[in-house]
């Protein structure tokens, strides 16, 4: 029986780990600083969005659905102008 260190069989996984978030990283195109800020502001849009949907569902007052639906629209004229 040959004994083998222990934790051997971790460090073999880490590798295999490490290559292969190494490829992963390395085909993704790398973005500018400025597509980036527009990815991170059509994301923040669409949360918000998203947020002023699910209120506009329960909200029951009428001028709190008329804020909520021009908070929609404008939300959506912003993500228009930005492409997304």
């Amino acid at each position: 029986m040959v004994c083998m260190a222990r934790g051997w069989e971790s460090k073999s996984i880490e590798a295999q780990q490490d290559e292969a978030a190494s490829r992963i990283t390395s085909e993704k195109p790398r973005l500018t600083r400025q597509a980036a800020d527009r990815v991170r502001e059509r994301e923040k849009l669409r949360l918000a969005l998203r947020n002023v949907l699910e209120q506009l569902e329960r909200a029951q007052d009428a001028r709190h659905r008329g804020m909520l639906a021009a908070a929609r629209s404008d939300l959506e004229r912003k993500l228009d102008e930005l492409g997304g």
